[in-house]
């Protein structure tokens, strides 16, 4: 069965970085559109970036400062946080779905447990 299981998430100061991972199995990677949502505490989800293959999507409010990537030969997809501010804080969720990349998040079939990320000022 396909499973996600992410990590490289913490607590670390505003300005810092981070690099989440998301090691998938059971499904042909390079098929899959895999994704980077986020959920702050009391708010909704939130799509942050996206990828497949060569093509890359990424929401408004992260980019300059996010960058998604992955790893074929690992089965692994990336996500790498650079000046990180107080309001990152959230869970960090990865999520794949067979086909091209979108930001909806109804759009991905599985998703993992998620890897907590907190910024303190």
């Amino acid at each position: 069965q396909v499973q996600l299981v992410e990590s490289g998430g913490g607590l670390v100061q505003a300005g810092g970085s981070l690099r989440l991972s998301c090691a998938a199995s059971g499904l042909t990677f390079s098929s899959y559109a895999m994704a980077w949502f986020r959920q702050a505490p009391g708010k909704e989800h939130e799509f942050v970036a996206a990828i497949r293959r060569t093509v890359t999507l990424y929401a408004d409010s992260v980019k300059g400062r996010f960058t998604i990537s992955k790893d074929n030969a690992k089965n692994t997809v990336y996500l790498q946080i650079n000046n990180l501010k107080p309001e990152d804080t959230a869970v960090y969720y990865c999520g794949a779905r067979f086909g091209v990349v979108t930001l909806a998040r109804y759009e991905y079939e599985y998703w993992g447990q998620g890897t907590q990320v907190t910024v303190s000022s």
